[in-house]
Order: structure tokens, then C-alpha cells, then sequence
């Protein structure tokens, strides 16, 4: 059975109460979620630093460690030669064997100069490493406190935000398919979140301009669904003033009145 429009904007107001319920419990959290994201995407950001720096360290030790190998196979090949020089027969074996050793012995200085800058390019890592570390390690600090805030609040209002939850699930089945998509597309535009609002006082409220009163009749009718021309929320309905009453002042009587007495 099809729903009436008074159906349907009962539907879609009691959706936007809801809403504005997990909306304000949202408000109270503030910055905190972006906040804490924030810190964690930076501290991401330290990490894959600190694996480049030390993956850097790495390298230049294991650079070292191959160099220090390729000194001890020099010096092997250099004790080699110099007994083969012992036995030469003539001059040109002398020569090439001479030739042999100088090279081994550049060898072994070209290695020992490239130890030297791969020891003091870890150094230079290994000082960055340290300073990034403590930067890290103090935004660990303010991302743990902002965490900790976070789970303070949603912790209180956890119990709410479930029930709140739930209701809206319920409260999406009984909203008309087309009407949901057209609230949720009001309501991602809308500052406030507010997609359906009542007109109080004369006036939308969600933009706060005037509504005519002819328009205000058309409202209470509920005979069509009808939006604000001027910011496109859904109308649910009016909302009467109250007047208070003030009670007549008692008169107070006259001299003579009292005479008369």
C-alpha cells in the first residue's frame, strides 16, 4: 500500500531527527578523528623514512664488508707475488710481477678510501636516523593523548551511538527509495546536515527565509511534498507559536470605591 504524502514526511523528518541526533554526538568529538588520522598518516610517513635510512645503513655496511674482503684477497695476492718475485729468471717477469703488486696495492687504497666515505656516510645516516626517531617519537606521544581523548568521548556516547544507529537503519526502510536519495543529496550539501526542516516563525528552518503564508498553507496540507526555493530543504510542516497568556492585572481600587466601603 502506497504511503500519503503526510506518511512519507513523517518518514523522512523522524530520519532527520536521527540523524541530527548522531550528528551532534559526532560535533562533540570536534577535530579529534581528522586530528589523529592526521598524526597517524605523519608517523607513517617517519616510518618508511626511518626503513629508507636504516636500509641505507645496511647497504654502506655490507659496501664495507665486501671491501674489507676484497682488501684481505690484495693482501693475499700481494704475499703471492712477492715470493713469486723471489724466484723470477728474468727481468720482464720481475716487471710484471712488479706491475702486479702495484696494482693489488691501489686496490687495497681505492677500498680503504671507499670504507672511509661509506663509514662517514653511516654516520650522517645514523645521525638522521636519531633525529627523526625523536620526531617521531613525540608525535607518538600527542597521537597516543589524542587517542586516548577519543576513546574518553566515544566510549560516553558509544551506548547512544549504537541505539541511534539502529533506530536510523529501521527508520531508512520506512523512507520512499526515491525520497531517501533526494535527502541524502540535500543533506550532503547542507552545512548543518539538515536536509528536512519545519518552518518556524514564518521562515525555513534551514536558510531562515521568509515563507509566504500561502506556502505555509500548502505545507500544512501535506498534500505534496514541497521544498524551500531558496535553499531546496524539504518542508515537513509548520510549527504554531505559543502565545503565552498574561494574566489580566488585578485593578486596584479607587478611593472611591473605598469610601463607598
Amino acid at each position: 500500500m502506497e504511503s500519503t504524502v503526510a506518511q512519507k514526511l513523517e518518514a523522512i523528518h523522524n530520519l532527520q531527527l536521527l540523524d541530527s541526533k548522531l550528528d551532534a554526538i559526532i560535533k562533540v568529538r570536534g577535530a579529534l578523528p581528522e586530528e589523529v588520522q592526521d598524526l597517524e598518516d605523519e608517523i607513517a610517513g617517519y616510518e618508511t623514512r626511518l626503513e629508507k635510512f636504516q636500509s641505507e645503513i645496511d647497504s654502506f655496511e655490507n659496501e664495507i664488508k665486501a671491501l674489507k674482503e676484497s682488501i684481505k684477497d690484495s693482501e693475499k695476492l700481494i704475499k703471492k707475488y712477492q715470493e713469486q718475485q723471489m724466484n723470477v729468471r728474468n727481468n720482464r717477469e720481475y716487471d710484471a710481477i712488479t706491475k702486479e703488486l702495484e696494482l693489488q696495492d691501489l686496490e687495497i687504497q681505492v677500498a680503504k678510501k671507499k670504507i672511509t666515505e661509506a663509514g662517514y656516510r653511516i654516520d650522517t645516516k645514523k645521525v638522521d636516523l636519531e633525529e627523526l626517531s625523536a620526531v617521531k617519537k613525540d608525535r607518538q606521544k600527542d597521537l597516543d593523548q589524542k587517542n586516548s581523548e577519543l576513546t574518553s568521548i566515544v566510549t560516553e556516547s558509544e551506548s547512544d551511538e549504537a541505539k541511534l544507529k539502529n533506530d536510523r537503519e529501521k527508520a531508512t526502510k520506512k523512507v520512499d527509495e526515491r525520497l531517501l536519495k533526494s535527502y541524502s543529496k540535500i543533506r550532503a550539501n547542507a552545512k548543518n546536515g539538515l536536509a528536512v526542516v519545519m518552518v518556524k516563525r514564518g521562515a525555513c528552518g534551514g536558510c531562515f527565509n521568509t515563507v509566504p503564508p500561502q506556502r505555509q498553507a500548502d505545507i500544512r496540507e501535506k498534500k505534496k511534498l514541497i521544498v524551500c526555493e531558496h535553499c531546496g530543504r524539504i518542508l515537513a510542516g509548520v510549527e504554531d507559536e505559543i502565545v503565552e497568556e498574561v494574566a489580566p492585572k488585578k485593578k486596584r481600587a479607587t478611593k472611591s470605591t473605598k469610601a463607598k466601603a
